[in-house]
């Protein structure tokens, strides 16, 4: 069939019944790039636009299987993973991604949701960075999220959001895209580390307005990019442009 033979990126999240984040928004964003999509659904939350009311988990081996079955039926070319809830969740997913080295994957580490309330268990952080991090190309915290992953409190400025990057290269990322966009400024700034290179920064204009799943757009867009054979800086640049263009159209489309 000629769909199998068709680029996809599998996405291995969780639910949001709002619409507004997780594997809703990045179907949206993923196939408005042009890429095909399949799925493992890791959790099913019940949420608003405001708060998350309850989490239910997968049970570790249905989200392995999901994975599994999405790679035999499909030509999956990158990977995507957002929220993992579970340390058991993390590991399951980090066997399947060891079984298929040959698939770049983007890591957004989901931890917290807009509304304060633990996406991943405290447990389970250790896990992501020793297990689960070395097997993703790509890493896509902010600086809430960074803070978190090396046990700090989040960076004051550039410099510092540098250096806690760093250790976190130092536990095994291949390499981290530390997003700007909960810093201040007329400009908001995207920082791509690797372990041996000067960072790479990308800007755009700091836009006075918020949208919800803007994580989830950026790390999908990006990993549709690397599912077309771009390179990552070139994956990185291009999902950081679709991001912004997509949040300026959503400010215009509130004036």
């Amino acid at each position: 069939m000629a769909l199998r033979r068709e680029a996809h990126v599998l996405l291995v999240s969780g639910s949001d019944s709002s619409g507004g984040a997780g594997i809703a928004r990045d179907i949206e964003t993923i196939s408005s790039l042009g890429v095909r999509t399949c799925l493992a659904v890791t959790a099913l939350t019940v949420q608003t636009h405001e708060t998350v009311m309850a989490v239910h988990p997968s049970q570790p081996d249905l989200v392995a299987d999901q994975m599994r079955a999405a790679l035999q039926a499909n030509n999956v070319t990158a990977i995507k993973i957002g929220m993992l809830a579970t340390a058991e969740i993390m590991a399951g997913v980090a066997a399947v991604l060891r079984e298929n080295p040959q698939v770049p994957a983007v890591l957004d580490p989901v931890l917290v949701s807009t509304s304060g309330r633990a996406l991943l268990e405290t447990d389970a952080i250790a896990a992501m960075k020793r297990d689960l991090m070395p097997f993703c190309r790509l890493v896509t915290p902010n600086l809430f999220e960074l803070a978190l992953l090396v046990g700090a409190e989040p960076a004051a400025n550039e410099s510092d959001a540098v250096r806690q990057g760093r250790k976190l290269l130092a536990a095994g990322a291949q390499a981290l895209l530390i997003k700007g966009g909960h810093a201040a400024g007329p400009r908001s700034t995207d920082i791509l580390l690797h372990f041996d290179q000067e960072p790479i920064r990308f800007d755009t204009p700091r836009l006075s307005v918020s949208m919800r799943g803007t994580g989830c757009m950026l790390a999908s867009a990006i990993a549709a990019h690397l599912a077309n054979a771009r390179s990552l800086e070139d994956s990185v640049r291009e999902g950081k442009l679709f991001a912004f263009k997509r949040l300026q159209k959503n400010a215009a489309g509130r004036n």
